[in-house]
């Protein structure tokens, strides 16, 4: 039986239009590689941990919705198309996806799934070299430019959101 751990976190897409509070979670946390969660959220895996329904809530806007299957339904903002979670509509919780928490170290994956589909690289990335993205070689300001331009919303609660002008 998965247990329920308490506690309070928050958490949104990158433009700040979908924001979310929960005040507790499972604890089985873990890692999808299986081909629908690759796709939906654009990467090599999916990172989720479950909420309770009943401890989560919404504390500004609403997400658009996907149904991936006629059981699952994935949930990303319509604004800048971050995937927020993914649910199976039977259950009780919804799996938000890792990435979109604040603090996203604060949870750590126990578990995976969904192995028939790993890519056979993933387990071999750690040993990629490697740099802070504050070194980018390629184009010498091109840090400097994105942080001068940076339209993400902090990784905290504000009291308003205001979507950037040049969002289509």
């Amino acid at each position: 039986m998965t247990a329920v751990i308490k506690g309070s976190f928050t958490g949104g897409c990158q433009c700040g239009a979908l924001r979310y509070r929960a005040t507790a979670r499972r604890d089985d946390a873990h890692i999808c590689h299986c081909r629908m969660c690759q796709k939906a959220v654009g990467g090599l895996f999916a990172a989720f941990v479950g909420v309770p329904d009943k401890s989560f809530t919404w504390t500004r806007g609403h997400p658009a919705v996907f149904m991936s299957s006629d059981t699952t339904e994935r949930g990303f903002c319509a604004n800048c198309g971050t995937p927020v979670f993914c649910r199976y509509v039977m259950d009780d919780y919804l799996d938000i996806n890792i990435a979109t928490l604040d603090d996203p170290s604060a949870v750590s994956p126990a578990r995976q799934i969904g192995n028939e589909s790993r890519l056979p690289y993933v387990d071999v990335l750690h040993r990629l070299p490697g740099r802070e993205t504050t070194t980018e070689t390629s184009a010498p300001d091109l840090a400097r430019q994105i942080a001068a331009s940076n339209h993400q919303h902090p990784d905290h609660d504000t009291d308003h959101w205001t979507p950037h002008p040049k969002q289509r």
